[in-house]
């Protein structure tokens, strides 16, 4: 039996335009992601008999409908030549990134499922065709395989790694409910150009680009509109003396960037409410985050 644990770092995107739409039904995206250090935990462990999935968290889908079992099952039968369903190997997933939050929990797990299967099943597939797999599971899979900080084009699945930002403390809240992706980008498309202005200039953390005073995502304000409160939670981290704060890919999370941990810890208490998550974490650089796949992938903790 060979088990292989690896952690599915969350993501958060410091800036999403949205420049079109796809003759595919996509839209065209231009968008910064930035690594977190908040992580779900992936196990596969090879066993006899048909793929199993377990999760802790009971609102997660453990069938086919996770993206996980669907990673699995590409390799299973694109890859190792295999068919039907997927067998000899049981994956957990251990959860800390909430669902429709706009952090990539998903996209997340199946990409690191990549990685553990590859290594399980001695596939030996490089990273770039994994990248390839990746994109067909989700347009933001791609981007897990790489971490740190990123430019992501396209549908948001053709990444270019640039340089990584300095480490500042992040503080994520998510309230209550979720908000899903299709919902997002609908509400973009009927009415998020309305009435739209460009946002004032921001004053960025220290060491930062100049790009990072334009930060700001085109989903924002049509998911405001149906659900203020996200306006609000952005608005409470402002005040609270975050450097930049914005709602997180479709949502509902809303993200703070604080230079100080002391700040970021205090403002995470503080704001937190009943039903919410509210977490104070840090970005993660694209070093660190390989070499902590690294690690899990040859079994060192």
């Amino acid at each position: 039996m060979e088990s292989v644990s690896l952690p599915a770092f969350a993501k958060i995107n410091l800036d999403l335009r949205v420049l079109g739409t796809r003759p595919d039904g996509y839209h065209d995206l231009r968008t910064i992601f930035q690594s977190l250090a908040l992580f779900d935990k992936v196990t596969v462990t090879t066993q006899r008999g048909p793929l199993v999935i377990t999760c802790d968290d009971a609102d997660v889908p453990t069938d086919r409908r996770n993206l996980v079992w669907k990673a699995a099952s590409i390799l299973h039968r694109a890859v190792a030549g295999q068919r039907g369903d997927p067998t000899g190997v049981t994956i957990d997933l251990r959860k800390r990134i909430p669902a429709e939050a706009g952090l990539g929990g998903g996209s997340a797990d199946a990409a690191v499922a990549l990685m553990a299967l590859n290594k399980v099943w001695k596939l030996n597939l490089d990273l770039g065709t994994l990248s390839r797999i990746g994109a067909r599971l989700g347009a933001d899979v791609p981007f897990f395989l790489v971490g740190g900080t990123a430019l992501g084009l396209g549908r948001g699945d053709d990444i270019y790694p640039l340089t990584d930002l300095p480490t500042v403390h992040v503080v994520i809240l998510r309230p209550g409910f979720g908000v899903s992706t299709t919902d997002a980008y609908t509400w973009f498309d009927s009415e998020g150009r309305r009435g739209r202005r460009e946002p004032p200039p921001k004053v960025p953390p220290p060491g930062w680009p100049a790009w990072a005073a334009t930060l700001r995502n085109d989903l924002e304000v049509p998911v405001i509109r149906h659900h203020p409160a996200i306006g609000r939670i952005r608005q409470s981290l402002v005040d609270a003396g975050a450097a930049v704060a914005a709602m997180s890919g479709s949502g509902s999370a809303v993200f703070g960037l604080f230079e100080r941990a002391d700040a970021a810890r205090r403002t995470a208490r503080d704001l937190a409410r009943p039903g919410w998550m509210a977490v104070h974490t840090r970005t993660l650089s694209r070093r660190e985050y390989a070499r902590r796949l690294a690690a899990g992938v040859a079994g060192r903790p």
